[in-house]
Order: C-alpha cells, then structure tokens, then sequence
C-alpha cells in the first residue's frame, strides 16, 4: 500500500521539539532519573530504573517523559501496546491488515521483521524521530498505560490494541530470547541467572513490570473504553487467528470486504505472519545490542 493510502496528517512531534526548551527539559529529567531506585538489569548494556511502580531502563523512560508534552496523536493513530515478549505476532498481523493489497508478495514482511516495520515510541522518539512520524498509522509501545503520552489518552479517535499473553511463556519467551543474545555476545558479557530472572519476574522487577498491573491497566482501560481500547489474548489469537484478523481489521477501521473475504485475501495475512514464516525468515535471528524494538 502506498502512502498515498494513508490519512493525511500532521506532524506527531511538537513545536518545540529540538528546541531549546526541550532540550533542557530533556535535562532536566535525565537528573531525575539519576535519583530514581535502580536495581541490575536483565539485558547487558541496559540499566533499569522504578518510576511510578514500574521498571524501565532509564533511557525509555526518558523518552516516555519527553513525550507526555510532545508527540500529538493523530485521530488515525493505532497504538499497539504490550509487555515485553507478546507482541510480534499481533504486530505482523496488523501491519499486514493496514498495508495489504492482493499481491503480498512484496511485503516488507518477507525481509524485515515486524519491529522494524513499525516504529517503537519509547525507543524511536529520541533517537529517530522519523520513523514516529511516518505515514503509517502504526506505532507500537510497551509502556504500561497510565505512562501512556496524554494525547493518546486523552483522544476519543485513536485506538489502542493490547495483547496479553500467559505470563509462564510470556517470561519463557523472554528466558529464551536473552540466551540468543547472550550467545552472539563476548563471553565476558555475563547475565543474570535463571533463578534470579524467574524471582524477579515473580516479584514484578521485570522490563516494564510489574506485569500484571501491565495487564490490568489496560484491561481496565477496555472495560471503561470498550470502542478505544482492544483488549485480547495470545492463547485466543492462536486458537482462531481468521477470526481475530477480521475483529482487528473492523476494530483498526480497516475492515475487509466481501471481494477480499472471496480472494482469500484474510487466509493471506494468516500465512504471511504465521509463527512458521516469521521464525524461518533469516531477519528473525536476533541482532545486537537489543536494536528496534527490543525484543517485543
């Protein structure tokens, strides 16, 4: 789908942004950081710092700061948020249904991961400011969402997708994906063990934890803002993938017609982003340090 597909809009940066003010904004939050409670991170190279409840490492909670007064959702906007290590599936899919046409043989999908296809706000907003302000309507987040940017909150026309996973696999997945890494590092590089991973996922020290207050902003969230704010579950997704691609197309304003219904069009998307053609796709590898999206 070309650009021109998408709805015309503004810029999703402030007026002041690289200014001055901003700059020293900018400042000013790093030297509240500092003071924040820190404890030894999960990933290497990471820090991790508690804010409000929650964990981060410093350098995306600086950015969800800076974006509480300036990123500007747009009414078209859909936020794919979620905690660490849930997500690439739903990510590939709705990109997939906002992208599609009756070719998907040219989809950035056969060579690019889902992450890199849609810009990550915490990680991109700083560092790449445009890539979040691309045409895309599609950005993806795992700040939990009372840290949310005000105007995604405040918006009665953009939307929010969650998923959740079951935490046992959701912490699985995430054991696994740090091996890999740990495996494409210097074996100086050491990380954390197993036993004190599982311990502090339990104690909700995770990368954005406490994972059920995660869980449970958002699905408070859905049950106040049912029409804002989607709300579904990993193990469902799997179990009827055809029918949630259709609920997402309808929740994404992006529903599929009955020509597209007869073209296969909805089994496409299911094949393209299947757990088989993402995993045997040369991209799926992990890269180092932790770069676009950081493991979603």
């Amino acid at each position: 789908m070309s650009s021109s597909n998408f709805p015309s809009k503004t810029s999703r940066l402030s007026e002041n942004y690289g200014l001055e003010t901003f700059k020293e904004m900018r400042k000013q939050y790093k030297e509240m950081i500092s003071t924040l409670p820190k404890r030894e991170s999960e990933y290497p190279f990471f820090d991790s710092c508690q804010y409000e409840g929650f964990w981060y490492n410093s350098s995306f909670l600086e950015s969800a700061l800076c974006m509480q007064q300036n990123f500007k959702a747009q009414p078209s906007d859909n936020f794919l948020c979620s905690a660490p290590k849930t997500a690439t599936w739903r990510n590939a899919l709705t990109f997939s249904i906002t992208t599609r046409h009756d070719d998907f043989t040219n989809s950035p999908l056969l060579n690019k991961l889902p992450q890199e296809c849609i810009p990550c706000l915490e990680l991109a907003f700083l560092s790449n400011p445009k890539f979040v302000d691309a045409e895309l309507p599609l950005l993806s987040t795992h700040l939990p969402y009372t840290l949310l940017p005000i105007s995604i909150l405040e918006s009665d026309n953009c939307k929010i997708i969650y998923i959740c996973r079951e935490p046992k696999d959701t912490f699985v997945s995430w054991w696994h994906f740090t091996q890999k890494i740990k495996a494409k590092l210097s074996t100086k590089v050491s990380l954390v063990t197993l036993d004190q991973a599982f311990k502090w996922f339990c104690q909700g020290k995770s990368g954005y934890g406490p994972y059920w207050d995660h869980v449970l902003g958002y699905w408070k969230a859905s049950v106040e803002r049912p029409e804002r704010v989607f709300f579904f579950k990993y193990e469902d997704l799997k179990e009827d993938t055809l029918g949630y691609v259709k609920k997402l197309a309808d929740f994404m304003d992006k529903p599929l017609s009955k020509e597209e219904e007869e073209l296969g069009v909805p089994q496409e998307i299911v094949s393209l982003c299947s757990f088989e053609s993402l995993s045997n796709l040369e991209v799926s590898r992990p890269k180092l340090p932790l770069r676009r999206g950081h493991g979603t």
